[in-house]
């Protein structure tokens, strides 16, 4: 569209979060900072945990197919022998128990808020409990 160009406001991270240099860089930004932004913006620290958690498995998946497909058109150009068929990677289902315990954050809990996330915790022990 003329007149219009694609900017974005460079920025650092530090630690878990993010600082803007407030320098405006011409093009895309090289990656998301979504997860910074929702924790200033004041979004609860659980829900931003299991955030992190599933872009870590997004993440991870991506990783696995960009391998699978490297490792395709490194067999497309090999020299001899058929090409190999990539085997898939098994992976172990998300463990409800261990990422609700892995999303807490004990000092930040209240004497209730501990209390009600224990009872949750005691249901994903049950048998059939997502």
């Amino acid at each position: 569209m003329e007149g219009c160009v694609n900017v974005h406001l460079d920025a650092t991270e530090h630690g878990d979060g993010i600082v803007f240099l407030h320098a405006v860089k011409e093009g895309p930004v090289n990656r998301s900072y979504g997860l910074q932004v929702a924790q200033l913006a004041g979004v609860p620290r659980d829900v931003i945990s299991q955030a992190r958690h599933y872009l870590e498995a997004l993440e991870s998946q991506r990783d696995q197919q960009d391998a699978a497909a490297s490792n395709r058109q490194r067999d497309l150009f090999a020299i001899g022998g058929p090409p190999r068929v990539p085997s898939k990677v098994p992976t172990a289902p998300p463990d409800p128990l261990r990422a609700a315990i892995e999303s807490l954050e004990p000092d930040d809990l209240s004497p209730k808020a501990a209390l009600d996330a224990l009872y949750r915790l005691k249901k994903l022990l049950k048998p059939g409990a997502a």
